[in-house]
Parts: structure tokens; sequence; C-alpha cells
């Protein structure tokens, strides 16, 4: 791997876990309404560290790539901070489905 391409993997890196900590400090920004807003949430990123683990040849558990990504075991996190989605949440979810 060349200098830059380690610059530029470890500015990815940077950029990720500023990502992680913002939403770490944005617990009241719910699943539902980043998957309103930007297709996607926590648990897809979930799926993304697990798949991108994986493709390293380091294979990763559902629940413990979510463990990375929520700060804490998920039913934790869940219990905590998650609430119940509203209708019009919910409407505009299955909305954006069609």
């Amino acid at each position: 791997m060349s200098k830059d391409q380690e610059h530029q993997q470890a500015i990815e890196a940077a950029v990720f876990r500023r990502l992680i900590a913002h939403l770490d400090d944005n617990k009241s920004v719910q699943n539902i309404d980043l998957m309103n807003l930007a297709n996607f949430c926590r648990n897809c990123l979930s799926k993304w560290y697990m798949a991108a683990a994986e493709d390293q040849g380091q294979p990763l558990e559902y629940e413990a790539a979510r463990a990375i990504i929520y700060g804490m075991p998920y039913s934790e996190w869940k219990q905590a901070y998650q609430q119940e989605a509203t209708a019009e949440q919910l409407a505009k979810f299955d909305e954006s489905k069609k």
C-alpha cells in the first residue's frame, strides 16, 4: 500500500470514528429518523461493519458489530434510548419503500 493510500485509509477511519461518536452523542436521533432521511441507520452500519470484517478475513457476529456501532450491547441501547416510532415516522418509512 502506498503512503497516499495509507493516508487516505487513516482519514477514512478517522471519519468513521467521528460518525460513530456523533451518533453516540445524538442518541435522541432514532434509527427510523435516519432511515427516513438517509436510507441507512445504526443497524445498517453494523451490517456494513460485519461485512467489511468478513472481507478482511475477520468474521464478526452481528451482535458484536452492533455493540461496536452502538457503544454497548444493542439490547441495552434499545432499552435506554429507543423510542416508539410515531405513526408519522412509520408512514414516511412505508412510503419510502414504494
